[in-house]
């Protein structure tokens, strides 16, 4: 999905004239975000006890979700196209993203997997913010700033920032390559926690069982990028993870799949409470 810019650029606007040449919408929808809000104070009391700790490891703790893309942004090329800060850097509002040769989207897997991923960290007692609360042909965006601001201290009136964010993604590179790879920023920030996130989340893929992305990284699987606005405006530990290359027969069959999507999941899951309690 964001192996360069130019190619994404490239694809979102060969994507969108295809399907605006087919139908264009009678109507602008607008892009959803979830508020942001910071959550209901807790009331004070007795400590939890050992019990409840461990049934809840991650109560008090806020995790957003980025779930990459939007299924309508193809239907929405000007709004998408449209210019946004990146951090020091003008990019698109957002793209496409890519698909699997089937035409499986990128969107639908991110979206997916990070429905599953909210559910795990709410059993295990987090608050859950997600960028995007819909995947639906009638919708685009948020842009990358709102992507990379949500969470922030001060974001939206917030009073506390969210603990971490992992942005889920799949890449569109040559079939011939596979495996995942995390991202993190190479500007300021949260740099030195970001990179101990992106670790911790490529050692919980690899138990997984999935393999290290064989096309970038040199085999490491880690990349810093600084030209990634929803990575550049985070001022919270954040990681952007590829999690498969779409275009590979193989890392494809897993990301269509249910038991695959839960095994993404569970993974993203692992590296959160793993990185918030060592």
């Amino acid at each position: 999905m964001l192996r360069a810019a130019a190619v994404l650029t490239a694809a979102a606007l060969v994507a969108s004239a295809a399907y605006v040449g087919a139908s264009a919408p009678t109507a602008i929808a607008r892009p959803t975000v979830s508020d942001g809000a910071d959550p209901a104070t807790p009331t004070t009391g007795s400590p939890a006890s050992p019990a409840a700790r461990a049934a809840a490891p991650l109560t008090g703790t806020t995790i957003v979700i980025d779930p990459g893309h939007q299924l309508g942004n193809s239907r929405f090329p000007r709004q998408i196209n449209r210019p946004v800060d990146a951090g020091g850097i003008r990019k698109a509002c957002n793209t496409t993203g890519t698909a699997t040769n089937a035409g499986f989207a990128e969107a639908t897997f991110t979206w997916r997997v990070a429905k599953r991923l909210r559910s795990m960290l709410r059993a295990r007692g987090a608050t859950v913010v997600m960028t995007r609360t819909r995947n639906s042909r009638a919708f685009w965006g948020p842009c990358v700033d709102v992507r990379g601001k949500l969470g922030n201290m001060g974001y939206r009136g917030r009073t506390r920032a969210a603990d971490l964010k992992i942005s889920i993604h799949g890449d569109g590179a040559a079939a011939s390559g596979r495996g995942f790879h995390v991202i993190v920023t190479g500007k300021r920030g949260a740099v030195v926690r970001s990179a101990r996130l992106g670790r911790i989340t490529r050692a919980a893929l690899e138990d997984r069982g999935f393999r290290r992305s064989t096309y970038t990284a040199g085999g490491t699987a880690l990349v810093r990028r600084s030209d990634l606005g929803t990575l550049n405006l985070s001022r919270i530990p954040t990681v952007m993870v590829e999690l498969g290359n779409m275009r590979n027969a193989r890392d494809a069959r897993a990301m269509r799949s249910a038991a695959g999507q839960r095994r993404y999941a569970r993974a993203l899951a692992s590296a959160a409470q793993g990185y918030l309690h060592p």
